[in-house]
């Protein structure tokens, strides 16, 4: 978004941005031919969509980076946020023989992972893990078939 000088027909250049501490944000600009100023106030709502989005009201001070947006946004997670705990790992085939078991962790049968490689790609992760955590909570050590069916059922998820 620009804005213009109407008198001048020129971009505005950006002078000043000011934060009055009520949650508002007031950015002032400045025409280059005739000296204008405008001044753009946002509301407390508006200004959270702002920052929430990473957008920086004045323009920039140093050059685009590569990835920017995307390091921006992972800067501060959780390290350990894809990292499985010992507790609540699930073994797949090849971890432990299929039908075999481990103390705490679940195996998941053949049926079972033939049913989970239905699941489309892109949500498999988080549908695997809904399931590990349900066995999880009830105690359970194997995932088959008919497990995943129980599950489905006091989980909501039939209709999916």
């Amino acid at each position: 978004m620009k804005f213009l000088c109407v008198p001048c027909d020129q971009v505005m250049a950006f002078a000043e941005r000011q934060i009055p501490g009520d949650g508002t944000l007031a950015a002032v600009f400045k025409c280059p031919g005739c000296e204008r100023e405008m001044a753009m106030l946002t509301n407390p709502y508006e200004t959270q969509l702002v920052s929430g989005l990473g957008i920086k009201i004045g323009g920039r001070t140093v050059p685009e980076q590569p990835m920017e947006l995307l390091r921006s946004s992972l800067d501060g997670a959780r390290p350990d946020a894809f990292v499985e705990s010992e507790a609540a790992a699930v073994t797949l085939a090849g971890d432990i023989p299929v039908g075999g078991s481990a103390a705490g962790r679940l195996v998941w049968t053949q049926g079972g992972l033939e049913r989970l490689e239905r699941v489309p790609s892109f949500v498999r992760g988080m549908v695997k893990r809904i399931y590990g955590d349900w066995a999880r909570e009830r105690g359970v050590n194997e995932m088959t078939p008919e497990v995943m069916d129980r599950a489905r059922s006091e989980l909501g998820l039939e209709g999916m």
